[in-house]
């Protein structure tokens, strides 16, 4: 890239950073990320495919920076467990998973976009797989931080074990509500009983 060009696309500012990220959400949610070219992205934003070179490098920059960004959106409405403090632990799960649910009803497009990028033909890439990895760690975490009260700190293999069911739980009812309409909301009751039968479970076994 040319000092001229490096020149007019610095120029830009943050805001043609955020244009170029909204109009690749759009092109991804209509044509898949293989679908999202750099003609395409410069005609939706509007900006040249310098400026879209100079934030972000490549189309993989441009696919990483969007997952970042829907993540930081969707992590400062995500309630965290800790926040819930009234009630026994199930009341607390379910409190969470509830909050939880809402939020990603709210924002379908963040966990249909992970999953795209996470099987897409990019998912081996370092810098998607470094992003992918951060966000999917982060829900583990809070996973394993809703259950454990739950369960006790001596069943940490087995609430990690749920931890990743939870987790496939959510990733397939990303797929549920783009192809079905199904909200995450509409299986709260479901999960929270099976993992009320389950602590059931587990403390008549400990008694026995």
């Amino acid at each position: 890239m040319s000092k001229r060009e490096r020149s007019t696309s610095a120029a830009a500012g943050p805001s043609s950073r955020d244009a170029i990220l909204d109009a690749a959400g759009e092109l991804i949610a209509s044509n898949g990320y293989d679908g999202m070219v750099i003609s395409d992205l410069t005609a939706r934003s509007g900006l040249p495919a310098s400026s879209i070179y100079y934030h972000f490098g490549n189309k993989l920059g441009v696919l990483s920076a969007l997952l970042d960004r829907t993540f930081g959106e969707l992590h400062a409405a995500f309630p965290e467990p800790s926040s819930y403090d009234l009630g026994d632990p199930l009341e607390r799960f379910e409190a969470w998973f509830t909050a939880a649910c809402r939020s990603l009803d709210q924002r379908p497009d963040y966990l249909q976009l992970l999953l795209a990028i996470s099987v897409g033909p990019h998912k081996d890439a370092e810098l998607v797989r470094d992003t992918v990895r951060r966000i999917r760690d982060y829900a583990h975490s809070s996973w394993v931080d809703a259950l454990t009260p739950i369960f006790g700190d001596g069943e940490a293999a087995f609430v990690d074990e749920l931890a990743v069911l939870g987790r496939a739980v959510t990733d397939g009812l990303a797929v549920a509500s783009s192809f079905d309409g199904m909200s995450y909301s509409s299986h709260v009751d479901p999960f929270v009983a099976l993992i009320r039968g389950l602590a059931a479970q587990r403390a008549t076994a400990r008694r026995i």
